[in-house]
């Protein structure tokens, strides 16, 4: 029964949680929260997910309108802040979709970009109208609690809460099945987060008993306890949008940029990497370091070939502008761009899936496994065999990337050598051989 209710509020197998650690593409990184004015992109565009969004928004509606008449002859002020709360879930579809619309229009000579940014201005505006909702339902919850009134029609009260109740689990499941059909956790998450505001809409009713059972105050207390889960809603929204405005992006994109480009074979690292949404639609550009011995034709076939990796891994990517540099023309690259370095050593096993290399590092050099997928818990460690015995570096998680697990001491020269990779995790440990060779013309440096 645990487990029932565990996966009904989305915390079990089939919401958010997680028994492994794995690495995602897509939107899914990072997690979501339930931001008024910020349409997940998963959502936006795709059929479906706009289909869901529209019969969530009718339904939602249309409870708020039933709450909203009864509000007004009952003069229950909980029942105003939770049809203020409602509304602000139905008709943050309204201004989204006038904004989806002028999105639509092909860049001219003075919108070289679109008006993509029109959706900023329309996630603004809701923050605006949710903020002062919130301080009307405040500011009347408030006043009744230092000037009591009678609330009239209990019943209906209790009804409206009942009613906010199930359309709120209505959409919640239709979300829920939505989201699980076009893959977008975001949609998902809505989906719980509709069943959590089904308790809010259940809590005036609550109050309606209280007020029944000869506590008047119930009425107002509620008020301010809903008004208080709307400012928490305003607050989450309005960082969000202002995050967007400023050109931020959630750090799980760029983590997929570096991810996408460690499966295109040629790319020797990518530096310089940027990335902002305009609407629901995603642009970056980036730096990447070729092999200066490449003809044209074949840099321009692992460019296209990067491309096409990163249109994979982020389906929101609208456009990418990739500016190819040799490691001669003094560009700084990443960290793990060492092109003396022996070539890297692929992992594919069990407990992890990535690459182990000896990068460069403003340290120095280090051995570096940049992992594309890893079991729970995962410890490694570098045992390299050397005449006078067993070199061992310990692999260690870097705080400036969780994807990298790296030595802090440099692996000694010659960087041509035997080993193996020793795994661990969950019980499990796994020695993977090795052999590291450097490239030809350089020896010892």
């Amino acid at each position: 029964m645990l487990n029932a209710a565990r996966e009904w509020f989305g915390y079990g197998s089939g919401g958010h949680g997680n028994a492994g650690h794995s690495h995602s593409h897509g939107s899914e990184e990072g997690g979501h929260g339930h931001t008024h004015g910020v349409m997940d992109p998963t959502i936006a565009t795709t059929t479906r997910g706009i289909w869901a969004i529209k019969w969530s928004f009718t339904v939602l509606f249309i409870a708020a309108l039933i709450q909203a008449a009864i509000m007004a002859f009952s003069g229950s002020i909980a029942l105003l802040a939770d049809t203020i709360h409602n509304f602000g879930d139905a008709v943050t579809a309204i201004p989204l979709w006038f904004a989806f619309m002028l999105a639509r229009r092909k860049p001219s000579r003075t919108f070289t970009y679109g008006l993509g940014r029109a959706e900023d201005l329309a996630g603004l505006t809701i923050v605006g109208l949710i903020l002062f909702s919130a301080c009307v339902a405040g500011w009347q919850s408030v006043q009744r609690l230092m000037n009591p009134e009678p609330i009239g029609y209990l019943g209906w009260v209790a009804a409206a809460g009942i009613i906010g109740f199930v359309a709120n689990e209505w959409v919640a499941v239709f979300r829920i099945r939505v989201g699980r059909e076009i893959n977008s956790a975001a949609l998902i998450a809505d989906g719980y987060h509709a069943r959590t505001d089904g308790f809010t809409s259940l809590a005036v009713a609550l109050g309606a008993f209280g007020v029944w059972m000869g506590f008047p105050l119930a009425d107002p207390i509620i008020g301010l306890l809903i008004t208080v889960a709307i400012f928490g809603i305003v607050w989450q929204s309005a960082r969000a949008v202002v995050t967007r405005m400023l050109d931020g992006v959630e750090p799980g994109v760029l983590d997929e940029i570096d991810h996408a480009a460690a499966h295109v074979a040629g790319v020797q690292a990518i530096h310089a990497v940027q990335a902002r949404w305009l609407g629901h639609k995603l642009h970056a550009e980036l730096s990447v370091q070729l092999d200066t011995s490449l003809t044209v034709a074949q840099a321009q076939a692992i460019v296209a070939a990067l491309k096409a990796e990163l249109f994979e891994h982020l389906p929101v990517l609208a456009h990418v502008s990739i500016r190819i540099e040799d490691a001669d023309q003094g560009t700084a690259p990443a960290a793990h761009a060492h092109h003396h370095a022996p070539d890297p050593f692929g992992v594919n096993c069990a407990l992890a899936e990535g690459r182990l290399e000896i990068v460069d590092t403003p340290q120095g050099e280090r051995m570096r496994f940049t992992l594309f997928r890893h079991a729970e818990g995962l410890t490694a460690a570098v045992v390299i065999d050397r005449p006078a015995g067993p070199e061992t570096l310990f692999l260690l998680p870097d705080p400036a990337d969780h994807h990298h697990l790296q030595s802090t001491d440099a692996p000694a020269e010659p960087h041509e050598f035997d080993a193996r990779l020793t795994l661990q995790a969950n019980g499990t440990a796994l020695d993977l051989p090795f052999r590291m060779t450097e490239p030809e013309g350089h020896g010892p440096h």
